[in-house]
């Protein structure tokens, strides 16, 4: 039997990881959840929630990831005692993998074409309606936004096609480094900005009027859910890098998230923008922005290669689980695996790209109104939640793998180790913590 490959550092493990983790999650939504949420209160509230929700659920995911040596879809079939059915969810991870990629490939292609539009000036003369008829006219292109969503595909399987040191962990290093570099860089230049001062006060100073205003319990949440969904645990894309214990991981993906904040609210500020405008705000307000500052042209540029490095990061370690589990359970080589699945996700993101415009339909109206919102719905709803729960339960019951064979394992080496004492909290009060985030995603969705 082939030797399974290894990643060749640490390094690229925690890069690896850290951008599975950083996606176009932290970078839009934080920023706008902090500002609805009184500011330095809600990235208070998302700090304490990674601490007692994220890390403990990610740590159990490298563990069984590590000492399975599996990828997903295999690894509950390696731990489990015989006649259980634990490795059901390795199918439906497999599947919650896929369903985020008929997704992601087409926001990660509305990023590579806004890097496009800004190089090329493209926003350049148009007032703030233009720019906002720029993302209209993307969404009503289905040939457009199709040519960049399979350039994205294309991509990403071609760099996972050439192994696991040559292709993902070699890129992945060069790409989340810049992707850092940028960041610092996009921080300073808000930082002189005018609006800066007002800016920074409102996002890292606590404001508990401004808390109140849109609920403490809907603050408390959207920290809570934050924390919990900028991981992307429960769908097995952790699992594949279990190799250490990436507790590093968690603090490089915190950084972005927080630094997007500093990029951003600045600007709001100097320019007199809605800071609480949520998504509009990458595609309609900073474009405005970029417009009207000095070298606007080149700051919009880096922004929107660094947005694209955010989602093509998280692109890579899904597409490397998804190989990994077509080689194993098919016995394919990688390269095969690569080809078969890069037509596959190319089929499976069509209905995404034809959501807004061929396949527009009003039942769709109570997820958000596209075919997209359906499908970040199942995943962010039902199976990141309910897959975490399955990943805890099994790391912690009797009935599973089994506390001391999981502490065991996640005490092997350097780093964060299990306490006895946590016992009690992991297997009664998170289980706990997450149905209750399952349950009022699905009150909010449908019943608020």
């Amino acid at each position: 039997m082939k030797e399974r490959e290894k990643l060749g550092s640490r390094l690229g493990f925690i890069l690896i990881s850290a951008g599975c983790a950083i996606g176009i999650g932290n970078v839009w939504k934080f920023p706008y959840m902090a500002g609805q949420g009184g500011g330095g209160t809600f990235v208070l509230f998302y700090l304490i929630f990674l601490a007692l929700l994220g890390l403990p659920v990610m740590t159990m995911e490298f563990s069984v990831g590590r000492a399975s040596q599996k990828s997903p879809v295999k690894a509950y079939y390696a731990l489990e005692k015989p006649g259980q059915k634990w490795h059901i969810h390795g199918y439906i991870t497999l599947i919650g993998c896929y369903l985020l990629m008929m997704f992601y490939t087409t926001v990660t292609g509305w990023m590579l074409n806004y890097f496009y539009m800004t190089a090329t000036g493209k926003f350049q003369g148009l007032d703030s309606d233009g720019v906002a008829g720029q993302f209209t006219n993307m969404l009503g292109q289905p040939v457009t936004m199709g040519f960049w969503m399979i350039v994205v595909v294309i991509a990403g399987v071609f760099v996972c096609s050439r192994g696991l040191q040559n292709g993902l962990e070699k890129v992945t290093k060069v790409m989340m480094i810049s992707l850092l570099v940028i960041m610092v860089v996009l921080a300073i230049n808000s930082f002189t900005m005018d609006g800066a001062k007002e800016g920074l006060k409102f996002y890292l100073i606590p404001d508990f009027e401004r808390m109140k205003e849109i609920g403490i319990i809907s603050t408390i949440t959207g920290a809570m859910n934050q924390a919990f969904f900028t991981l992307s645990l429960g769908i097995g894309a952790m699992a594949i890098f279990g190799s250490y214990i990436g507790k590093d991981h968690a603090l490089l993906d915190t950084f972005v998230a927080i630094t997007s904040g500093l990029i951003i609210f600045p600007a709001c500020f100097t320019f007199n923008v809605d800071q609480t405008s949520g998504p509009s705000l990458i595609f309609i307000t900073l474009p405005n922005i970029f417009n009207h500052i000095p070298l606007g042209r080149l700051w919009g540029s880096l922004f929107f290669i660094f947005m694209s490095f955010a989602a093509f990061s998280t692109i890579l370690a899904v597409f490397e689980n998804i190989i990994s589990c077509g080689m194993e359970l098919t016995g394919w080589s990688r390269k095969k695996s690569s080809l078969v699945n890069a037509i596959a996700i190319i089929l499976l993101s069509l209905p995404c790209v034809l959501g807004y415009n061929v396949w527009s339909w009003d039942w769709l109206k109570v997820f958000g109104g596209a075919i997209l919102d359906l499908e970040d719905f199942l995943v962010s709803n039902l199976l990141l939640p309910l897959g975490s729960l399955v990943y805890l339960l099994f790391c912690v019951s009797k009935r599973g793998w089994g506390w001391k064979n999981f502490k065991a394992e996640a005490n092997t080496g350097k780093g964060f180790k299990m306490q006895e004492w946590m016992r009690v909290y992991l297997s009664y009060i998170l289980p706990l913590m997450i149905l209750f985030i399952f349950g009022y995603g699905i009150y909010d969705k449908f019943f608020a």
